[in-house]
Protein backbone atom coordinates (compact mmCIF):
# COMPACT_ATOMS: atom_id res chain seq x y z
CA UNK A 1 0.00 0.00 0.00
CA UNK A 2 2.85 2.31 1.18
CA UNK A 3 4.43 2.01 -2.47
CA UNK A 4 0.88 1.87 -4.33
CA UNK A 5 0.71 5.63 -2.33
CA UNK A 6 4.02 6.86 -3.46
CA UNK A 7 3.19 5.82 -7.13
CA UNK A 8 0.06 7.80 -6.77
CA UNK A 9 1.10 10.94 -4.99
CA UNK A 10 4.01 10.63 -7.97
CA UNK A 11 1.37 10.59 -10.65
CA UNK A 12 -0.43 13.55 -9.13
CA UNK A 13 2.55 15.72 -9.26
CA UNK A 14 3.31 14.66 -13.05
CA UNK A 15 -0.50 15.55 -13.85
CA UNK A 16 -0.07 19.23 -11.50
CA UNK A 17 2.96 19.96 -13.46
CA UNK A 18 1.00 18.89 -17.21
CA UNK A 19 -2.03 21.50 -16.05
CA UNK A 20 0.36 24.25 -15.26
CA UNK A 21 1.94 24.20 -18.53
CA UNK A 22 -1.05 23.65 -20.68
CA UNK A 23 -3.08 26.43 -18.80
CA UNK A 24 -0.50 29.02 -18.87
CA UNK A 25 0.18 28.56 -22.41
CA UNK A 26 -3.55 28.52 -23.02
CA UNK A 27 -4.09 31.71 -20.94
CA UNK A 28 -1.05 33.35 -22.63
CA UNK A 29 -1.72 32.70 -26.45
CA UNK A 30 -5.75 33.90 -26.18
CA UNK A 31 -6.03 36.64 -28.48
CA UNK A 32 -6.79 39.31 -25.64
CA UNK A 33 -4.93 41.89 -23.66
CA UNK A 34 -5.83 41.67 -19.80
CA UNK A 35 -3.88 44.45 -19.90
CA UNK A 36 -5.72 47.01 -22.02
CA UNK A 37 -8.89 45.38 -20.46
CA UNK A 38 -8.25 46.59 -16.89
CA UNK A 39 -6.59 50.00 -17.96
CA UNK A 40 -9.46 51.49 -20.18
CA UNK A 41 -9.97 51.87 -23.85
CA UNK A 42 -8.45 55.84 -22.61
CA UNK A 43 -5.54 55.19 -21.21
CA UNK A 44 -2.83 56.23 -22.74
CA UNK A 45 0.07 53.65 -23.87
CA UNK A 46 3.06 54.78 -21.40
CA UNK A 47 0.47 53.60 -18.59
CA UNK A 48 -0.67 50.43 -20.77
CA UNK A 49 3.14 49.75 -20.99
CA UNK A 50 3.97 50.58 -17.21
CA UNK A 51 0.98 48.45 -16.14
CA UNK A 52 2.27 45.88 -18.29
CA UNK A 53 6.09 46.24 -17.01
CA UNK A 54 4.46 45.85 -13.25
CA UNK A 55 2.67 42.86 -13.99
CA UNK A 56 5.90 40.88 -15.57
CA UNK A 57 3.59 40.69 -19.13
CA UNK A 58 6.30 42.50 -20.94
CA UNK A 59 8.70 39.22 -20.28
CA UNK A 60 9.29 36.34 -22.17
CA UNK A 61 6.65 33.64 -21.84
CA UNK A 62 8.84 31.15 -20.59
CA UNK A 63 10.20 33.27 -17.98
CA UNK A 64 6.55 34.40 -16.64
CA UNK A 65 6.11 30.40 -16.58
CA UNK A 66 9.25 29.69 -14.48
CA UNK A 67 8.24 33.00 -12.08
CA UNK A 68 4.69 31.62 -11.67
CA UNK A 69 6.02 28.11 -10.79
CA UNK A 70 8.56 29.56 -8.26
CA UNK A 71 5.34 31.12 -7.03
CA UNK A 72 3.55 28.45 -6.53
CA UNK A 73 6.28 26.18 -4.74
CA UNK A 74 6.58 29.05 -1.70
CA UNK A 75 2.48 28.55 -2.20
CA UNK A 76 1.87 32.49 -4.00
CA UNK A 77 -0.84 31.66 -6.69
CA UNK A 78 -0.16 35.31 -7.95
CA UNK A 79 -2.33 38.44 -8.02
CA UNK A 80 -5.63 38.95 -9.72
CA UNK A 81 -5.71 41.48 -12.05
CA UNK A 82 -9.51 41.69 -11.40
CA UNK A 83 -9.54 41.82 -7.73
CA UNK A 84 -5.98 42.96 -7.00
CA UNK A 85 -5.78 41.08 -4.22
CA UNK A 86 -3.70 37.69 -3.68
CA UNK A 87 -5.25 34.78 -5.76
CA UNK A 88 -4.69 32.25 -2.54
CA UNK A 89 -6.81 34.86 -0.82
CA UNK A 90 -10.03 34.72 -3.15
CA UNK A 91 -9.56 31.03 -3.69
CA UNK A 92 -9.80 31.26 0.44
CA UNK A 93 -12.84 32.97 0.56
CA UNK A 94 -14.56 31.37 -2.43
CA UNK A 95 -13.43 27.35 -2.29
CA UNK A 96 -15.45 27.03 1.36
CA UNK A 97 -18.99 27.92 -0.89
CA UNK A 98 -18.10 25.85 -3.18
CA UNK A 99 -17.18 22.88 -0.82
CA UNK A 100 -20.15 23.11 0.99
CA UNK A 101 -22.60 23.27 -1.79
CA UNK A 102 -20.76 20.15 -3.43
CA UNK A 103 -20.83 18.16 -0.17
CA UNK A 104 -24.26 18.73 0.20
CA UNK A 105 -25.18 17.69 -3.76
CA UNK A 106 -23.55 14.55 -3.70
CA UNK A 107 -24.96 13.91 -0.50
CA UNK A 108 -28.05 14.11 -1.94
CA UNK A 109 -27.33 12.25 -4.88
CA UNK A 110 -26.10 9.66 -2.46
CA UNK A 111 -29.20 9.37 -0.38
CA UNK A 112 -31.42 9.20 -2.99
CA UNK A 113 -29.29 7.70 -5.72
CA UNK A 114 -28.30 4.61 -4.07
CA UNK A 115 -31.80 3.25 -3.02
CA UNK A 116 -33.64 3.92 -6.13
CA UNK A 117 -31.36 1.86 -7.89
CA UNK A 118 -31.27 -1.07 -5.12
CA UNK A 119 -35.10 -0.93 -5.24
CA UNK A 120 -35.23 -1.01 -9.08
CA UNK A 121 -33.01 -4.06 -9.19
CA UNK A 122 -34.82 -5.56 -7.09
CA UNK A 123 -38.22 -4.93 -8.85
CA UNK A 124 -37.17 -5.33 -11.96
CA UNK A 125 -39.26 -4.96 -15.40
CA UNK A 126 -41.90 -3.79 -13.04
CA UNK A 127 -43.85 -0.75 -12.26
CA UNK A 128 -41.33 0.72 -9.76
CA UNK A 129 -38.35 0.06 -11.52
CA UNK A 130 -39.99 1.74 -14.84
CA UNK A 131 -40.76 4.70 -12.97
CA UNK A 132 -37.25 5.01 -11.53
CA UNK A 133 -35.34 4.52 -14.78
CA UNK A 134 -37.35 7.15 -16.50
CA UNK A 135 -37.03 9.74 -13.26
CA UNK A 136 -32.89 8.49 -13.80
CA UNK A 137 -32.90 9.26 -17.20
CA UNK A 138 -34.86 12.52 -16.58
CA UNK A 139 -32.32 13.97 -13.97
CA UNK A 140 -29.52 12.92 -16.39
CA UNK A 141 -30.87 14.81 -19.31
CA UNK A 142 -32.02 18.36 -17.88
CA UNK A 143 -29.92 20.93 -18.64
CA UNK A 144 -28.75 22.08 -15.15
CA UNK A 145 -29.46 26.33 -16.54
CA UNK A 146 -33.40 24.60 -16.97
CA UNK A 147 -33.93 23.00 -14.09
CA UNK A 148 -32.54 25.99 -11.73
CA UNK A 149 -34.40 28.59 -13.73
CA UNK A 150 -37.50 26.46 -13.43
CA UNK A 151 -36.71 25.84 -9.29
CA UNK A 152 -36.53 29.14 -8.96
CA UNK A 153 -39.72 30.02 -11.08
CA UNK A 154 -41.78 27.23 -8.77
CA UNK A 155 -40.35 27.16 -5.31
CA UNK A 156 -39.44 31.05 -4.96
CA UNK A 157 -41.35 32.54 -7.28
CA UNK A 158 -44.93 30.97 -7.06
CA UNK A 159 -44.84 28.81 -3.55
CA UNK A 160 -42.28 31.40 -1.93
CA UNK A 161 -40.86 27.92 0.25
CA UNK A 162 -37.29 29.09 -0.57
CA UNK A 163 -35.33 31.66 -1.03
CA UNK A 164 -33.64 31.94 -4.70
CA UNK A 165 -29.99 33.57 -4.21
CA UNK A 166 -26.93 33.42 -2.00
CA UNK A 167 -26.05 31.92 1.20
CA UNK A 168 -27.68 34.02 3.79
CA UNK A 169 -30.77 36.39 3.58
CA UNK A 170 -30.58 40.05 4.12
CA UNK A 171 -29.68 41.15 7.51
CA UNK A 172 -28.16 37.62 8.67
CA UNK A 173 -24.80 38.24 9.92
CA UNK A 174 -21.87 35.27 8.56
CA UNK A 175 -21.23 33.03 11.69
CA UNK A 176 -17.15 33.71 12.57
CA UNK A 177 -15.12 32.13 10.27
CA UNK A 178 -13.69 28.59 11.00
CA UNK A 179 -14.07 26.98 7.97
CA UNK A 180 -15.66 29.27 6.24
CA UNK A 181 -18.53 26.78 5.16
CA UNK A 182 -21.71 28.49 7.05
CA UNK A 183 -23.61 25.56 8.19
CA UNK A 184 -20.58 23.77 9.76
CA UNK A 185 -19.29 27.22 11.37
CA UNK A 186 -23.29 27.87 12.13
CA UNK A 187 -23.14 24.85 13.89
CA UNK A 188 -19.71 24.82 15.86
CA UNK A 189 -20.69 28.36 16.85
CA UNK A 190 -23.75 27.86 18.17
CA UNK A 191 -25.53 30.30 15.78
CA UNK A 192 -28.61 28.26 15.46
CA UNK A 193 -30.36 31.03 14.19
CA UNK A 194 -28.12 31.78 11.11
CA UNK A 195 -27.45 27.53 10.64
CA UNK A 196 -31.22 27.66 10.09
CA UNK A 197 -31.39 30.62 7.60
CA UNK A 198 -28.01 29.00 6.00
CA UNK A 199 -29.66 25.22 5.91
CA UNK A 200 -32.56 27.39 4.21
CA UNK A 201 -30.56 28.67 1.09
CA UNK A 202 -28.38 25.51 0.67
CA UNK A 203 -31.67 23.61 0.09
CA UNK A 204 -32.58 24.96 -3.39
CA UNK A 205 -29.49 25.07 -5.44
CA UNK A 206 -27.93 21.78 -4.01
CA UNK A 207 -31.45 19.67 -4.56
CA UNK A 208 -30.35 21.49 -8.61
CA UNK A 209 -27.40 20.71 -8.80
CA UNK A 210 -27.68 17.04 -6.83
CA UNK A 211 -30.28 15.77 -9.78
CA UNK A 212 -28.01 15.06 -12.24
CA UNK A 213 -25.47 12.65 -9.76
CA UNK A 214 -29.15 11.08 -8.61
CA UNK A 215 -29.55 9.74 -12.28
CA UNK A 216 -26.10 8.53 -12.59
CA UNK A 217 -25.97 6.90 -9.27
CA UNK A 218 -29.39 5.26 -9.15
CA UNK A 219 -28.27 4.00 -12.78
CA UNK A 220 -24.63 2.40 -12.18
CA UNK A 221 -26.45 0.81 -8.85
CA UNK A 222 -29.21 -0.48 -10.50
CA UNK A 223 -26.94 -1.98 -13.26
CA UNK A 224 -24.18 -3.53 -10.34
CA UNK A 225 -27.11 -4.98 -8.56
CA UNK A 226 -28.22 -6.79 -11.25
CA UNK A 227 -24.68 -8.11 -11.89
CA UNK A 228 -24.27 -8.79 -8.14
CA UNK A 229 -27.59 -10.88 -8.00
CA UNK A 230 -27.26 -12.91 -10.63
CA UNK A 231 -24.03 -14.29 -8.76
CA UNK A 232 -23.92 -18.02 -7.55
CA UNK A 233 -22.79 -16.81 -4.25
CA UNK A 234 -26.34 -15.00 -3.78
CA UNK A 235 -28.17 -17.83 -5.20
CA UNK A 236 -26.31 -20.12 -2.67
CA UNK A 237 -27.07 -17.64 0.29
CA UNK A 238 -31.18 -17.35 -0.29
CA UNK A 239 -31.10 -21.30 -0.67
CA UNK A 240 -29.78 -20.97 2.96
CA UNK A 241 -33.16 -19.45 3.98
CA UNK A 242 -31.44 -15.77 4.46
CA UNK A 243 -34.11 -13.11 4.59
CA UNK A 244 -34.29 -11.16 1.36
CA UNK A 245 -32.90 -7.85 3.38
CA UNK A 246 -29.88 -9.84 4.60
CA UNK A 247 -29.10 -10.72 1.71
CA UNK A 248 -29.53 -7.45 -0.22
CA UNK A 249 -27.45 -5.53 2.61
CA UNK A 250 -25.22 -8.04 3.83
CA UNK A 251 -24.23 -9.72 0.84
CA UNK A 252 -25.34 -7.67 -3.15
CA UNK A 253 -25.24 -4.20 -1.38
CA UNK A 254 -21.05 -3.80 -0.25
CA UNK A 255 -19.93 -5.84 -3.71
CA UNK A 256 -22.37 -3.00 -5.75
CA UNK A 257 -20.94 -0.50 -4.16
CA UNK A 258 -17.42 -0.79 -6.24
CA UNK A 259 -18.26 1.04 -9.57
CA UNK A 260 -21.20 3.30 -7.91
CA UNK A 261 -18.53 4.34 -5.57
CA UNK A 262 -16.28 5.25 -8.57
CA UNK A 263 -19.01 7.35 -10.39
CA UNK A 264 -19.70 9.00 -6.83
CA UNK A 265 -16.06 10.48 -6.88
CA UNK A 266 -15.83 11.53 -10.30
CA UNK A 267 -19.26 13.09 -9.61
CA UNK A 268 -18.09 15.09 -6.30
CA UNK A 269 -14.84 15.56 -7.97
CA UNK A 270 -16.14 17.47 -10.96
CA UNK A 271 -18.07 19.87 -8.75
CA UNK A 272 -15.82 20.62 -6.44
CA UNK A 273 -13.89 22.27 -9.54
CA UNK A 274 -16.98 25.04 -9.22
CA UNK A 275 -20.39 23.91 -10.46
CA UNK A 276 -20.52 27.16 -12.98
CA UNK A 277 -24.18 27.44 -13.82
CA UNK A 278 -25.59 26.54 -10.65
CA UNK A 279 -23.52 28.67 -8.78
CA UNK A 280 -24.43 31.36 -11.85
CA UNK A 281 -27.94 30.98 -11.24
CA UNK A 282 -28.51 31.12 -7.01
CA UNK A 283 -26.00 34.06 -7.34
CA UNK A 284 -23.75 31.30 -5.26
CA UNK A 285 -20.39 33.07 -4.17
CA UNK A 286 -18.06 30.22 -4.94
CA UNK A 287 -15.25 29.06 -7.28
CA UNK A 288 -17.89 28.85 -10.37
CA UNK A 289 -18.91 32.45 -10.22
CA UNK A 290 -15.51 33.48 -9.64
CA UNK A 291 -13.99 31.91 -12.54
CA UNK A 292 -17.26 33.16 -14.58
CA UNK A 293 -16.13 36.83 -13.70
CA UNK A 294 -12.40 35.83 -13.83
CA UNK A 295 -12.69 34.82 -17.50
CA UNK A 296 -14.70 37.84 -18.46
CA UNK A 297 -11.84 39.94 -17.10
CA UNK A 298 -8.97 37.94 -18.77
CA UNK A 299 -7.96 37.52 -15.34
CA UNK A 300 -5.04 34.71 -15.73
CA UNK A 301 -3.43 34.37 -12.33
CA UNK A 302 -7.43 33.87 -11.03
CA UNK A 303 -8.31 31.76 -13.99
CA UNK A 304 -5.40 29.46 -13.54
CA UNK A 305 -5.53 29.40 -9.79
CA UNK A 306 -8.77 27.33 -9.95
CA UNK A 307 -7.52 25.36 -12.55
CA UNK A 308 -5.35 23.80 -10.33
CA UNK A 309 -7.57 23.68 -7.65
CA UNK A 310 -9.87 21.86 -9.52
CA UNK A 311 -7.53 19.47 -10.71
CA UNK A 312 -5.80 19.04 -7.14
CA UNK A 313 -9.68 18.30 -5.44
CA UNK A 314 -9.99 15.99 -8.48
CA UNK A 315 -6.92 13.71 -8.09
CA UNK A 316 -7.24 13.32 -4.53
CA UNK A 317 -10.95 12.48 -4.57
CA UNK A 318 -10.15 9.92 -7.33
CA UNK A 319 -7.13 8.65 -4.71
CA UNK A 320 -9.65 8.26 -1.69
CA UNK A 321 -11.74 6.46 -4.02
CA UNK A 322 -9.39 3.71 -4.99
CA UNK A 323 -8.52 3.41 -1.40
CA UNK A 324 -12.13 2.91 0.12
CA UNK A 325 -12.21 0.25 -2.72
CA UNK A 326 -9.82 -1.66 -0.58
CA UNK A 327 -12.01 -1.22 2.64
CA UNK A 328 -15.36 -2.86 0.26
CA UNK A 329 -13.64 -5.82 -1.13
CA UNK A 330 -10.65 -7.24 0.63
CA UNK A 331 -9.31 -9.08 -1.90
CA UNK A 332 -8.36 -5.85 -3.64
CA UNK A 333 -4.63 -5.07 -3.32
CA UNK A 334 -2.55 -2.28 -4.34
CA UNK A 335 1.58 -2.60 -5.12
Amino acid sequence: MTRYLAQRLVGMVLVFVGITVMTFVIAHVVPADPVRLYAGDNAPQSAVDALRHAWGLDRPLYVQYLRYVDGLLHGNFGTSIRTQRPVTADLRDYFPATFELSTAAILVSIVLGIPMGVASAIRRNRGLDHVIRVLSLGGISMPIFWLGLLAVAVFYAHLHWLPAAGRLSEGVQPPPRITGMYVLDSLLTGRFHTLVDALHHLVLPALVLGSGGVGMIARMARSSMLDVLAQDYIKTARAKGLRGRVVILRHALKNALLPTITIIGVTYGGLLGGAVLTETIFSWPGLGLYVVSSMLAIDFPAIMGVTLVAAVTFSVVNLLVDLLYVYLDPRIQYG
